[in-house]
């Protein structure tokens, strides 16, 4: 059931986000502003994190991805709203609720990990991601069709394809209301022994304690957020450095497909991978991966075939870090802490992802995209100190 609501939420988002910059630049008429829709939905993701990790922590998974869902759907169609009073306030008021569909997809990896066993984990996580691929490949190729349905209607042709979102959304709502029983992370507490205090270790201040205890859980976070602002920051300025080199908008698309193929295909893969040898170890294939992919994209220039092999690896690289990471960081706390911590680890990636792509056009406009890739890497560093750290410690001889 996760994975048909993921692939509908997946849908869902991929038809929205593929077409927000437009619609900025169709309401207010200025390019400039263009990447302020991308954002505020990012921007949304993230302050939605920690209310539905509260709301999962104390009602259940079916309750929050629900709500997050029919927030994204409100979302869809205030996009709508704006589009047609030509309100550039509205547009943004309703990106960044159309980004809790987002919210969803990312808690739903998490669902899948509530019932597994450690040696299974990392599989399951990779099973939900994989299903985005079916959306995230669909949802921008339908995007036209969809807007033409509203041809000769009160609906700009253009934001027509949020409504179809915001239906994606709606039935991705229903699948888990009806279909998503019994509550995952509600049966995994009761088949888990209690701990006296378990009640309390349940809130949300609980959850950063739980984080600052555990080692695991530190890197785990940390190998997360990298990863996710590493990938961001190098990927929403490569259409800018692939146009600056004469590629066309064809060629960009192709690009920009074999990096999603990179994030999600081959996620079943790093999945075994991160139960078979371990989650540190696919920790630090991801840092080699995305720092390769810095090398390759940074010193492609006009190449525009290895920027499109840098960007694929960059998609594998934050693939191995994504799974791995969020498999990590769910061994390492205690269950009851379980949902909070998930929470609070996408509430860390997602502002922090929102303020690597805002920047990166500043870097490249001062700069260039050859050193925003040296950024990029530069970034993984702590991540690979502390992977590097903790797999010298005998305790994490399993991890």
């Amino acid at each position: 059931m996760l994975v048909v609501s993921q692939i509908l939420g997946g849908l869902g988002v991929a038809i929205g986000i593929a077409l927000a910059p437009m619609l900025a630049t169709e309401v207010t008429g200025s390019e400039a502003l263009s990447g302020l829709a991308p954002t505020a939905s990012v921007a949304g993701t993230a302050l939605l994190s920690l209310p539905l990790a509260a709301l999962m922590t104390s009602r259940g998974r079916r309750p929050g991805l629900v709500l997050a869902y029919l927030i994204g759907a409100l979302g869809g169609a205030l996009v709508v709203l704006g589009t047609m009073v030509r309100s550039f306030p509205l547009l943004l008021l309703g990106m960044a609720a159309f980004g809790a569909g987002s919210s969803a997809n990312l808690q739903a990896r998490f669902a899948a990990a509530d019932l597994v066993g450690p040696e299974r984990r990392g599989r399951a996580i990779s099973t939900v991601i994989w299903a985005t691929t079916i959306g995230s490949v669909v949802g921008p190729n339908i995007a036209a069709p969809a807007g033409r349905v509203f041809r000769g209607t009160p609906v700009p042709e253009s934001a027509g394809p949020y409504l179809w979102s915001a239906a994606a959304f709606l039935l991705a709502g229903v699948v888990v209301v009806v279909l998503l029983r019994p509550d995952p992370l509600l049966t995994a507490r009761a088949l888990a022994p209690q701990s006296p205090q378990g009640e309390r270790k349940r809130s949300l201040r609980a959850g950063v304690a739980a984080v600052r205890e555990s080692p695991m859980a530190k890197l785990a976070l940390v190998a997360v957020t990298v990863s996710h602002t590493a990938m961001v920051s190098i990927m929403v300025m490569t259409p800018v450095h692939l146009g600056g080199h004469g590629a066309d908008l064809q060629l960009i698309g192709l690009v920009i497909s074999g990096h999603i193929a990179g994030m999600y295909a081959f996620s079943p893969v790093m999945g075994w991978l991160a139960d078979r040898f371990g989650r540190l170890s696919v920790i630090g294939l991801a840092v080699g991966l995305l720092s390769t992919a810095a090398l390759l994209a940074g010193t492609a220039g006009p190449r525009h075939g290895q920027t499109a092999l840098g960007l694929f690896v960059l998609g594998l690289g934050w693939s191995a870090g994504m799974i791995a990471g969020s498999a990590l960081l769910t061994d390492s706390v205690p269950q009851e802490a379980r949902a909070a911590v998930q929470g609070l680890s996408d509430l860390t990636m997602n502002a922090a992802a929102g303020i690597g792509g805002a920047s990166a056009g500043v870097i490249v406009a001062q700069w260039g995209y050859g050193p925003l890739n040296a950024i990029g890497a530069a970034l993984l560093l702590p991540v690979a100190a502390l992977a590097l750290r903790r797999s010298m410690k005998p305790s994490a001889a399993g991890a």
